[in-house]
């Protein structure tokens, strides 16, 4: 829009030129309009977002598994959708028969809390005490309501246990309530804090950079009203369950708009201000900035989005949603820097940059190179006259010793990568996930010394009536099982629904555990010849089947976002053999951030793993964010190399998007490091991950390997392109000096 205005503002005098004036001011104006509308709306949604996030264990399950069809016909069984609490009173020592109705009246006082639910006509709203075999220890189960606030009715419980216990005890509420209800107090609010921890930073990297009171201003403001707006959408999805938002989606989404708006503002931002030394006109110099940054930015948007879409392919609920949320987070990403943010720029003019305004200077013949006087002692480069300080001289480096440059890099890369056969991504206990002080991980820690540790969540059977004995007593005699029982009614009667029963198996070792998975695994191997139709479920095969179905969709949705990625790059870069290298080269980035970051989990923070998820949410982000600024820096590099030739061209083009492509690249870690407030640890190893492979990629590949390798192999980087055929290819390696580039 704002390039038609300009091509088409050549009015005649008098009443055209007024006109063309008004319309230069009027059309920023209603642009900046539209987006604080929007924005306005918008600001206000983020304190709605909880009331249609999920954060429960289903919102993760696998779409289609053993699991997820047993959960769904276990529901059968069930008067209600209430959420068992599994309640622990640990005490310093042994509880005396004449304790026990001090642990009575416990139960009475947890039973008068809103929000319970009798697990049976006639039942108390809580069952217990239950006393250990040691007498250390005492359990009760309560059953939330689903239609009361989890969160909240855990806090009551907690808070009258601690009220009612006895001296020298100690009261957990753990179960499915209690780690729901913790891993939503870790996602509670972290909308402010997270911006603030992730504005607060990339602000000081922009005015450093700018060294300009104004622009940081303008870029954070693009970036802020693009999230604000985007989650009208968001919002408005989930409403109307057309999505699923939990708020480990939530926190990517503001992360990743933030850091994607603020890169390609900054790229605008550069065209803008390089033009801005060669027109006087501000709306000139918009024009030539936007039609240079204009197909990088999309190219750029369009490989990030379709590469969070091929997340829909996953089998997981939790991956598959996050692919539409943080696509059309993208997608207000390049509105806001597309429209927004030139608006903004045309308004404010030169005063923009201020104090450092730039001034309009004689524009140099780009085909003449002249010595800079900085660098007197340096041969001339073809393609490195007007660059100046460390650029000129990385520039004149590749051009002196480009194989061993992307040698050099490669073996780098690979010997990092070298650190993936100790990545441990086979999932962690759901007691590792939170890291933050947990009661529930605490309780089940206490329900583990004193109980049969996987008591409050029973491997869950549901098989055909006619093979209920059989099944019966073959989960009895499961190693690992320490009691199997049939779901009866109050008569004593095997309860059946459309012709199934349900058995349940008491783990005895923590549901969570690697042990209680192999469990599981076999005895469902076991059942698949007793009762092929049987179906095993519970908290264990859901964690079974999520990392089982995690590790499928690695394999599967890999190949397909590089696909689609080296697609977007054929077409943007008319070339074939520069997209193959490019995909590489981010492939490998990839694998020494993932090999580094398994190192780093493993002997430096501790971790007892990571989730099976991890390396494709690190894959998806790194390739996709790491193609971006192979784009920025090859789309410039082709347009230079059209002018100058392919060798030059590198060099030239290496050096003019330096500053800008560090600087994003800088500003995308910040950005993606602030997840690491949150104290969750699948979102604490994806901040790691990506901030460090965004970090590796802007400095190592994308300022050597790539112009390097591109360098060596000279004009065939464009193979089967025109351009590789325009001029001769010559020799690898130090050139002649010379006037001419």
């Amino acid at each position: 829009m704002i390039d038609i205005v300009i091509h088409r503002g050549n009015f005649p005098e008098g009443v055209g030129s007024v006109k063309a004036k008004w319309l230069r001011v009027l059309l920023p104006v209603v642009v900046v309009l539209i987006w604080l509308l929007g924005a306005g709306f918008g600001g206000p949604t983020f304190g709605k977002l909880d009331t249609v996030s999920r954060n429960d264990q289903a919102s993760f399950l696998p779409a289609s598994a053993e699991s997820t069809e047993a959960g769904e016909l276990q529901e059968q069984f069930r008067n209600s959708d209430a959420v068992p609490a599994v309640i622990v009173a640990e005490s310093e020592g042994e509880i005396a028969p004449q304790e026990l109705p001090a642990y009575e009246e416990v139960a009475r006082a947890l039973g008068n809390v809103e929000g319970l639910e009798p697990p049976a006509d006639g039942a108390p709203a809580v069952v217990g005490p239950i006393p250990s075999e040691d007498l250390r220890a005492v359990q009760y189960l309560a059953f939330i309501a689903s239609d009361a606030e989890l969160g909240e009715v855990v806090v009551e419980l907690r808070s009258a246990l601690n009220e009612e216990l006895p001296d020298g005890a100690i009261g957990y509420v753990t179960g499915p309530a209690g780690f729901t209800a913790d891993l939503v107090s870790a996602f509670g609010g972290i909308d402010g804090i997270l911006l603030g921890v992730a504005l607060g930073p990339v602000f000081l990297i922009l005015l450093a950079v700018y060294r300009s009171v104004v622009l940081p201003f303008l870029v954070l403001l693009t970036s802020v009203f693009a999230l604000a707006t985007s989650i009208l959408l968001v919002f408005a999805f989930a409403s109307w369950d057309w999505i699923q938002l939990s708020g480990q989606s939530q926190g990517i989404l503001s992360i990743l708009v933030i850091g994607a708006a603020t890169d390609y503002a900054l790229l605008l931002v550069a065209r803008f201000r390089e033009a801005l030394g060669e027109h006087e006109s501000k709306w000139e110099a918009m024009r030539v900035a936007y039609r240079g940054s204009v197909e990088p930015i999309v190219a750029s948007g369009a490989t990030v989005i379709l590469g969070l879409l091929c997340l829909l392919f996953s089998d997981l609920n939790s991956n598959r949603s996050l692919g539409p949320i943080a696509a059309i987070g993208i997608v207000f990403s390049l509105a806001a820097a597309l429209t927004f943010l030139p608006a903004l720029l045309l308004l404010f003019g030169r005063s923009a940059f201020w104090p450092l305004q730039p001034a309009v200077h004689p524009v140099r013949p780009t085909s003449v190179e002249e010595p800079d006087p900085a660098a007197a002692a340096v041969t001339a480069v073809p393609g490195t006259g007007q660059l100046r300080g460390v650029w000129k001289r990385i520039a004149v480096l590749i051009s002196r010793r480009p194989r061993v440059l992307w040698i050099a890099s490669g073996l780098v890369l690979a010997a990092g990568a070298l650190g993936l056969i100790q990545l441990q991504a086979s999932g962690v206990p759901q007691s590792a996930l939170i890291l933050a002080p947990s009661n529930a991980v605490d309780g089940q820690d206490a329900l583990a010394r004193h109980f049969d540790a996987g008591a409050g969540s029973p491997i869950a059977v549901v098989a055909p009536e006619a093979d209920r004995e059989a099944v019966l007593s073959i989960v009895g005699a499961e190693p690992g099982i320490s009691e199997a029982t049939l779901t009866t009614d109050p008569a004593g009667a095997a309860v059946v629904e459309q012709g199934r029963v349900l058995v349940s198996g008491t783990l005895e070792y923590q549901a969570d555990s690697d042990q209680a998975e192999n469990v599981v695994r076999s005895l469902r191997t076991t059942l698949d010849d007793a009762s092929p139709d049987a179906l095993v479920g519970g908290v264990t095969a859901i964690a079974v089947d999520t990392n089982d179905t995690a590790l499928a969709d690695l394999g599967k949705i890999i190949p397909i976002v590089l696909a689609v990625i080296l697609v977007v790059l054929m077409l943007l870069l008319r070339a074939v053999v520069a997209p193959v290298l490019l995909i590489l080269s981010v492939v490998l980035s990839y694998g020494t951030a993932l090999g580094v970051s398994a190192l780093v989990f493993n002997n430096l923070v501790g971790f007892e793993g990571a989730d099976a998820s991890v390396p494709l949410f690190g894959f998806v982000f790194l390739v996709a964010l790491g193609v971006d600024y192979n784009i920025f820096l090859m789309t410039r590099v082709r347009e230079e190399s059209l002018r100058i030739g392919t060798r030059p061209g590198i060099l030239r083009g290496l050096g003019v998007t330096g500053g800008v492509i560090t600087s994003a690249g800088v500003v995308l870690a910040a950005t993606f490091a602030a997840l690491g407030i949150i104290p969750i640890l699948f979102l604490a190893q994806i901040a790691f991950i990506v901030a460090f492979g965004v970090l590796l990629d802007t400095v190592l590949v994308r300022s050597l390997l790539i112009p390097a390798l591109a360098y060596d192999i000279g004009p065939n980087i464009w193979w089967p392109s025109k351009l590789a055929r325009s001029e001769p290819s010559k020799p690898a390696g130090r050139h002649r000096a010379s006037s001419v580039s």
